[in-house]
């Protein structure tokens, strides 16, 4: 069995693979060494990779390497089949490499635009086996708190569908700018790489996937899990 460990700036996820199949997976807001040992109990685990855009707590080594024969840390270092084409490889988050590993391993020798929805909103391509790149801007959650955060007088909202364009009063006002600024913004990268590139793939992933993959214009193949079943692949190819 694989145990797979993703920690991002908000949540925690972790699932369980029997080779290449799923066997379960769940997301939790904090991470413990009782959730760890939960997790744990009764499987009969082999392998198990972390991905941590965060320091790793001391428990999870000790947990760990005590319990499971193979245990891979990823970074920019791990054996990948695809190049990296990044000025500073070890400023690359791992959430970032296990995506784009992801959709290397089910669209292997195309052109794939992946869009990660999540605390930052990023936009990564892949063109064959090599990484060219991408860019980072602030996600849904982010901007609306630092609305918040760097004003006096505007309140902390959370994205919902119901408010008016233009807005109407504060909120609405937030709202509209904050949602449609993401998806105009989502929109003009999908269309400036169009521009460049024929024919790509593009995938949607991230805590905010669900929200905005229907107010996308363009066609988008919806994969909210890809960032977990890349690490698995990567897993399987770093312990061959």
């Amino acid at each position: 069995m694989n145990l797979i460990v993703d920690i991002g700036n908000t949540s925690t996820k972790l699932a369980v693979f029997d080779g290449k199949i799923k066997l379960s997976q769940v997301r939790i807001n904090g991470l413990s060494c009782e959730e760890l040992e939960k997790e744990l109990s009764g499987i009969k685990t082999q392998k198990a990779i972390i991905s941590t855009v965060k320091e790793i707590p001391p428990f999870i080594y000790e947990l760990f390497l005590s319990n499971i024969p193979f245990v891979h840390i990823l970074s920019h270092e791990s054996i990948l089949p695809f190049k990296i084409e990044y000025d500073t490889p070890e400023t690359l988050g791992s959430d970032r490499i296990a995506a784009v590993a992801g959709v290397y391993n089910l669209f292997s020798g195309t052109e794939d635009l992946i869009i990660d929805a999540g605390t930052a909103l990023t936009f990564d391509f892949l063109s064959a086996n090599i990484y060219k790149g991408g860019n980072i801007s602030p996600g849904l959650t982010m901007r609306f708190k630092a609305l918040n955060n760097f004003t006096d007088k505007l309140p902390l909202v959370s994205p919902t569908d119901n408010f008016t364009f233009p807005g109407q009063n504060t909120t609405d006002a937030i709202m509209a700018g904050v949602i449609t600024g993401v998806v105009y913004e989502i929109n003009e990268y999908i269309r400036t790489f169009k521009n460049k590139h024929t024919d790509f793939n593009i995938i949607l992933t991230g805590g905010d996937s669900e929200f905005l993959k229907d107010k996308i214009k363009y066609h988008v193949t919806y994969m909210p899990d890809i960032v977990i079943d890349g690490l698995n692949y990567i897993l399987e190819y770093n312990a061959k």
